[in-house]
């Protein structure tokens, strides 16, 4: 996984040793990602089904991208399609996707970027591969998150966050055994350089065979660990984890983690993506590609839809051709 490295851990700040009176997490469930397809068939896990909303709140839903290496002609998207009422965070692990949106906006991600999309009142988007991927093939990895809005927020309009993999605060343990990514929030003073409406953190950590994490966490965000790869434990009663299983946490201070000693050998550690944030606490009415507080504010949004209100495609821009679009 390339995401964003370093040649030697050692030399970046450490998390500081928990204090002896901190509470680790207790990890309340784990459950396991079913696999599908999205867009014009890329596969998928669905990494948050059967996780109940009060549980997740403030995120909505989250897909693992692959991994998949694709052979030449093989790599897909997805179609045009509408966005209202919250945001999209794409993190791209391993790969190039391209995006485009309805009022000019769009750009390239490729390893341990993350195109964050504040959908807002709306536009249209879409996500390809670049041309030259199409071409040659080959492995894509990554994940798209949905970060709910407050109603205060759901109407604002869309922006873009375009934040590059060296862009993200990098920390290590104590004892250099794990890369931490801190792609949004803070964790021990270090901040990542996501701007949120809702207090959140999002952060991939890479665990080595053997090594253990004790990573500080918000006491009023709730914290969900996601694998994205490898074997390894979650919790004080090390509950079992592997690929595709996600480990909902309650009350804390701090997420307690190690990876397996034995690893596959086509996932050498123990990668894991994860989020926590400030409960907003309002009604959620999800349909499809709209995440608004209210059924009538659904029906609003395929109306606005259909009216054309939340853009046209552009005309210089078919689906699939172009190539690489302009950075935001």
């Amino acid at each position: 996984m390339p995401a964003i490295t370093v040649d030697n851990v050692l030399v970046l700040p450490r998390l500081p040793r928990l204090d002896e009176t901190a509470r680790i997490r207790p990890v309340r469930k784990v459950t396991t990602a079913p696999t599908g397809f999205e867009g014009e068939g890329f596969p998928v896990r669905r990494a948050f089904a059967g996780v109940s909303t009060t549980d997740l709140d403030p995120f909505i839903h989250l897909d693992q991208m692959g991994e998949v290496d694709y052979a030449p002609g093989e790599p897909k998207g997805t179609p045009w399609h509408p966005h209202r009422g919250f945001e999209t965070v794409t993190y791209i692990i391993d790969g190039v996707f391209d995006h485009q949106d309805s009022q000019g906006g769009g750009g390239t991600i490729t390893n341990g970027d993350t195109q964050w999309m504040t959908a807002g009142s709306g536009l249209l988007h879409i996500e390809a591969p670049p041309e030259h991927l199409v071409m040659s093939g080959g492995l894509f990895h990554g994940t798209q998150l949905w970060v709910n809005l407050p109603r205060s927020a759901k109407m604002n309009p869309p922006r873009y966050q375009d934040i590059r993999g060296r862009e993200s605060a990098l920390l290590t343990t104590p004892d250099g055994g794990a890369l931490i990514r801190v792609i949004a929030g803070e964790i021990a003073g270090h901040r990542g350089p996501g701007s949120t409406f809702t207090p959140i953190t999002i952060t991939h950590v890479t665990v080595q065979p053997g090594a253990q994490v004790d990573l500080p966490w918000q006491p009023d965000f709730n914290a969900l660990v996601y694998v994205l790869g490898g074997r390894g434990t979650v919790g004080t009663d090390r509950r079992p984890v592997r690929t595709g299983q996600l480990a909902v946490h309650g009350p804390g201070d701090a997420l307690r983690f190690s990876a397996d000693t034995g690893q596959d050998s086509n996932t050498p550690a123990l990668d894991l993506y994860i989020m926590g944030g400030k409960p907003i606490r309002e009604p959620v009415a999800q349909y499809g590609p709209f995440v608004m507080n209210t059924r009538d504010e659904l029906l609003q949004a395929f109306e606005d839809f259909k009216a054309g209100r939340l853009g046209v495609i552009p005309t210089e821009r078919l689906p699939h051709t172009g190539g690489q679009g302009a950075r935001p």
